[in-house]
């Protein structure tokens, strides 16, 4: 018995799962108190089945706190930022292209320090341990609480990065501490700035897991809880508190597992239609398929893993123009049940298109009975070919692939689309993103520089297998259970020593 719930701008939903089964599920608009809203839905499904607390094995949260907080500027701890390279990359100092006001709101307590590593793992400098711990005495007197490290090429080699981390907690003992290689990968810039958004979090992190853990007691549950991470896989709560920015989108990619594990389906495409927008993505032997480029996350650039989602301004609370041309991006979100007209209220939503054309049942059908026919037939066009739209952007090749639509919003799409083999609404799809969480694995990964020429291919990937599958491990997966998902080989054609990039990731279930 375990429960899954996700809390999203504009609903918080929640399922309980009886291994395979759901045996009951709640959706609900999202609380201005988001603990509150967890509570709610979790008593409320507990108490559909009549299943006691004390049955449940655990609890896995989706969350959009963090990429709030990031994007709206708030609850971010002022951060001191060490990079080791020296004299390498003087040229191009930390945060050098974040916006103003947030770079303000983090603060700008910048260290170069000598040190860093060429791609094969040779130093460029030794560490600076001298200038490190002046740093540490310079960020206990400006009070500040937390830090990254970054270092040249530390995911190949992190000896500098742990090293300076100790040198700093020898002044400050209770430093948080985020170092860039547990984080990002090989690129510097975009794996620091990744560093930097994790350790502005650090207090925000304990807090929010603080609250989950509060509102699980008030509801006497004495089962682990785990947080989704955003390639479909589980964090404990003490490992949340150390990196949150990897949450980030993880609603998305549960409703992509979600919608996965409902439709038995592992290579698709799917719509994730919610109350303000609808999420595309791919699925890719059942997990989300990655993006390959820098992400951008409230103005900053980032190369840690992320879900290669587009995000359309379409969703059931979407504002439709009079004559019906016009539907979204505008929307009523998670004022839906008020506004819109089948629920009484003065806004013509895509709700209400859905509800006019006949291929949905919800609200007050009356109030837009007397809504012009061609005005419906244009806004249930529009809908169709924003659909269609983005799913040809995400689609690799011409081939048809299956198309699962999910969310609350899936009403909104009843036509066939366009470079879709077949279009799928699997039960239970308004609560795929919960279950999505319900189900989640724990992951770990890699991402090395090997150079072939010193170590044989076998033996490279060998270690790497091994070193992903000891991380999914360490994460809190059984031992058993943990299988590689990915494997990429990238030749790195510009360094010597026949250099390949190796990264790879491995899943497995929860150790119980």
């Amino acid at each position: 018995m375990r429960i899954g719930v996700d809390v999203g701008g504009t609903n918080t939903d929640a399922v309980l799962m009886d291994g395979a089964r759901v045996l009951a599920s709640h959706k609900a608009e999202t609380s201005a108190n988001i603990s509150d809203g967890i509570v709610a839905a979790i008593g409320d499904v507990l108490q559909q089945a009549g299943v006691a607390p004390s049955s449940l094995t655990g609890v896995m949260v989706g969350t959009t706190h963090f990429t709030n907080a990031f994007v709206e500027r708030k609850h971010l701890l002022e951060v001191g930022v060490l990079r080791l390279g020296l004299p390498a990359s003087r040229g191009l100092p930390p945060m050098i292209d974040w916006p103003p006001d947030l770079a303000s709101a983090v603060g700008r307590h910048h260290y170069l320090l000598e040190g860093g590593y060429q791609f094969d793992g040779r130093e460029i400098s030794p560490l600076d341990e001298g200038g490190v711990l002046a740093a540490a005495r310079d960020l206990k007197r400006k009070g500040i609480r937390s830090a990254a490290i970054s270092c040249i090429f530390s995911p190949v080699k992190d000896a500098m990065e742990e090293r300076a981390a100790a040198l700093l907690r020898t002044e400050i003992p209770d430093l948080a501490i985020s170092l860039s290689s547990r984080i990002g990968r090989i690129g510097l810039l975009e794996r620091e700035n990744a560093a930097i958004m994790n350790a502005s979090l650090a207090q925000l992190a304990r807090e929010v897991v603080d609250s989950f853990r509060t509102a699980l007691d008030r509801l006497a549950i004495t089962a682990p809880f785990y947080i989704s991470q955003n390639d479909g896989t589980l964090m404990t709560a003490e490992f949340v508190a150390q990196y949150p920015v990897l949450t980030f989108a993880s609603g998305p990619t549960n409703s992509m597992r979600g919608a996965a594990y409902l439709s038995g389906l592992e290579d698709a495409i799917v719509v994730d239609i919610g109350g303000t927008t609808a999420d595309v993505g791919v699925l890719a032997s059942s997990f989300p398929r990655e993006s390959t480029v820098s992400v951008d996350i409230g103005g900053v650039r980032t190369n840690f893993r992320m879900p290669d989602i587009l995000a359309v301004g379409l969703g059931g609370g979407s504002e439709v123009s009079e004559d019906g041309e016009q539907v979204g991006p505008r929307s009523v979100g998670y004022q839906l049940r008020r506004r819109a007209r089948v629920f009484g209220g003065d806004v013509l939503t895509a709700t209400d298109i859905a509800v006019a054309a006949g291929y949905a049942d919800i609200g007050d059908a009356s109030r837009v009975s007397a809504l012009p026919r061609p005005v419906v037939e244009r806004a249930v066009e529009r809908i169709h070919a924003l659909v269609a739209e983005a799913v040809d952007r995400m689609k690799t090749s011409a081939a048809a692939m299956p198309l699962i639509l999910v969310g609350g919003g899936a009403v909104l799409v009843h036509r066939a689309i366009p470079g879709a083999s077949e279009v799928i609404v699997p039960e239970h799809a308004g609560v795929a993103n919960a279950i999505g969480a319900s189900i989640a694995q724990v992951g770990g990964e890699v991402d090395k520089v090997y150079a072939y020429d010193n170590t044989s291919r076998e033996q490279a990937l060998a270690e790497a297998r091994a070193e992903a599958c000891a991380n999914a491990v360490a994460a809190g997966a059984a031992e058993a259970t943990v299988r590689v998902m990915d494997l990429e080989e990238l030749p790195l054609n510009y360094m010597p020593g026949n250099a390949v990039r190796v990264r790879v990731k491995a899943a497995g279930d929860l150790e119980q």
